[in-house]
């Protein structure tokens, strides 16, 4: 019998949920998976990522109401969502991208509370049968070689 081993797994699915939110949480950027930051967003690799190169895009400001942005959050938004696709195809070469929100639990978000937009890089056939049969993402890369692959990729806060 061939096994598949996911260790990292162990630590999501035994400990309790982590007080707060991930997106306002402040420390160790690279602990945090926080992997660029403006003055009105952060980026951050998806800790249970669709895909290597998963990133969530979130604003500093907590609020899970889309109509509550304010014209610059918006554009910010927006505008670190095609750095992240850039980045992500200068290191990556995808083939394309799923860029979006789940709002609501009943749409999938993982978060509720914080707004956060999704950057996905995909593959041609890169749905596999692990998906399919036994809902099991399989990633050819561990998530701190993934962050230390695509920092070098993001402008430095000199040239953000």
């Amino acid at each position: 019998m061939d096994r598949l081993w996911a260790p990292w797994r162990v630590e999501y699915l035994t400990q309790p949920p982590t007080p707060g939110c991930i997106f306002c949480a402040e420390g160790n950027d690279r602990e945090l998976l926080i992997i660029h930051r403006t003055p009105l967003a952060r980026v951050m690799l998806n800790r249970y990522p669709y895909s290597n190169g998963h990133l969530l895009i979130s604003l500093h400001r907590h609020t899970a109401e889309l109509g509550e942005l304010a014209g610059d959050e918006m554009r910010e938004l927006f505008r670190v969502a095609a750095l992240c696709k850039d980045v992500l195809a200068r290191s990556s070469s995808p083939d394309g991208f799923n860029i979006g929100m789940n709002l609501g639990k009943a749409a999938g978000a993982g978060v509720e509370d914080h707004l956060h937009l999704h950057v996905v890089p995909r593959w041609n056939g890169d749905s596999n049968f692990m998906s399919v049969v036994a809902d099991i993402r399989v990633l050819p890369e561990a998530l701190l070689a993934t962050y230390d692959r695509l920092l070098p990729f993001f402008p430095t806060a000199e040239g953000a």
